[in-house]
């Protein structure tokens, strides 16, 4: 067996992931926040589970907190949906980056790509973001449009998911 069969295996036996998502709003409500129920729905129908998941005030302190306290409950994924523009009150990246050990430039660079084919240069814009935090949990800041989410999810982040879990477990 070489060495991407053993990769392949591996990733096989990662376990489903164990979620949160927060939507990051001073507007949004549980009942209006559809972004939020989109990445649950795609999070669900991958197979894995979402253990946390609230509307958020677009308040740095408070994002961060509520950030740091999925990671200690053990989450493997956590998600900030919306907060990710250039307005001073955008600050979902900068409380998602407090957390982040290791950033992976890559998402952002594939979200911006893949986002350009769809709304064109407006997607300079998007400050995405997704990185591992020291104690080997992934985090992530995404832009809060329903067709955001879904780039992000289903076009990316899905697709590596159990292979970046395995490459943070492997050496733990």
């Amino acid at each position: 067996m070489g060495a991407k069969d053993h990769s392949e295996q591996a990733q096989k036996d990662v376990p489903p992931a164990r979620c949160a998502v927060f939507t990051v709003s001073d507007t949004k409500t549980p009942q209006t926040d559809v972004s939020g129920k989109l990445a649950y729905e795609i999070l669900v129908k991958f197979g894995h589970s979402v253990v946390d998941h609230r509307v958020i005030r677009n308040d740095r302190k408070a994002l961060a907190e509520v950030l740091q306290e999925a990671q200690k409950a053990g989450v493997d994924l956590t998600l900030a949906i919306g907060g990710t523009g250039i307005s001073k009150k955008d600050v979902s990246v900068e409380a998602v980056r407090s957390l982040i050990d290791k950033e992976l430039p890559g998402f952002g660079e594939m979200f911006r790509s893949l986002s350009a084919k769809e709304i064109g240069v407006s997607a300079i814009l998007s400050r995405s973001v997704l990185g591992t935090t020291e104690e080997g949990h992934l985090i992530a800041a995404l832009p809060g449009s329903p067709d955001a989410v879904r780039l992000a999810l289903e076009e990316i982040l899905m697709n590596e998911l159990k292979h970046l879990l395995w490459e943070l477990r492997k050496h733990a």
